[in-house]
């Protein structure tokens, strides 16, 4: 899943009439932080000569001998070369991108002369998944989410995560895109992606706001039961808003005009009184409470 598809590099010499060949499987390999990367590929040599030694280099340069990857400390543990026949390998753990180079393989045979190094080099690239998001939404609007790489995955299928729990099937995208139609309050929350084989390696979560007015709003009664003489009962409105609702207004039912505003009240008189509740995405009401004041004795 993270290797970026490409033609092979067929490197042919020949020597004594013989052919020197090398085939690297791929020429660029795409690989997410922290991921395993193989590389690989086939060779021919004449006939006559033996094969002595082989190793991986990095960033070969010209008139100078390359030096054996297996032994570089920066890559100490994490290398795994293999020679069989006519085949090469080399397995290189934990990706960063302090490895993004271009690797080639190195032949050395049992003739000083006859030594080879397959060119052109596999270039490496290294990428973390990031999110890339609007950071907020109003509620009713579309969005998309997009999983941006550095550089372009194999095919890869990507998996969406909401608050660290995966989402549904149908959020399994083969593009990079999660897209949400109709955004409800509900959608808000922390999202982040992986790649399916490397689900341990999710991109960092980025959070997504989602404005709507005020819902779930209710009235409050403090204290609660008979309300002895002199003391008196609070009203309080609480609500669910995004951002947050600032307008608190009371009302009796039965009238039309306001009895009171802000977030507590404190009824005078007998009836039903309800609270509305106000931000800059709209409004909402909630259910009447009941108060019956007999004397100076409030009932609730």
């Amino acid at each position: 899943f993270n290797l970026l598809s490409s033609k092979p590099i067929l490197t042919i010499f020949r020597a004594s009439g013989a052919e020197w060949s090398m085939n690297y499987t791929q020429q660029e390999i795409c690989a997410l932080n922290g991921s395993t990367v193989f590389m690989n590929g086939t060779f021919t040599h004449p006939e006559q000569l033996t094969v002595k030694k082989s190793f991986w280099a990095i960033d070969p340069v010209k008139n100078v001998e390359p030096n054996d990857l297996s032994k570089d400390p920066n890559y100490s543990g994490r290398v795994i070369n293999l020679i069989d026949k006519r085949k090469f390998y080399l397995k290189l753990s934990n990706v960063t991108k302090k490895d993004e180079h271009r690797y080639c393989f190195r032949i050395i045979t049992n003739k000083p002369d006859q030594k080879w190094l397959g060119k052109p080099e596999v270039t490496l690239q290294v990428t973390e998944l990031h999110v890339e998001s609007p950071g907020e939404v109003t509620e009713g609007q579309s969005v998309n989410l997009t999983c941006k790489t550095t550089c372009s995955l194999t095919d890869p299928t990507f998996i969406w995560y909401k608050d660290g729990r995966p989402l549904t099937t149908e959020m399994i995208q083969k593009n990079q895109q999660l897209h949400l139609q109709t955004v409800s309050s509900e959608d808000a929350g922390s999202y982040s992606c992986a790649v399916r084989g490397s689900e341990h390696l999710p991109s960092t979560a980025q959070t997504l706001r989602v404005r709507h007015p005020p819902k779930s709003v209710s009235v409050s009664i403090s204290p609660s039961g008979g309300i002895v003489e002199g003391s008196s009962v609070n009203l309080t409105c609480s609500s669910d808003g995004d951002p947050p609702v600032e307008i608190y207004t009371w009302f009796k039912e039965g009238g039309d005009s306001p009895v009171g505003s802000g977030h507590s009240y404190v009824p005078l008189q007998s009836g039903s009184y309800y609270c509305q509740a106000q931000n800059q995405h709209g409004t909402q009401r909630s259910a009447a409470v009941s108060v019956l004041i007999k004397g100076n004795i409030y009932k609730i």
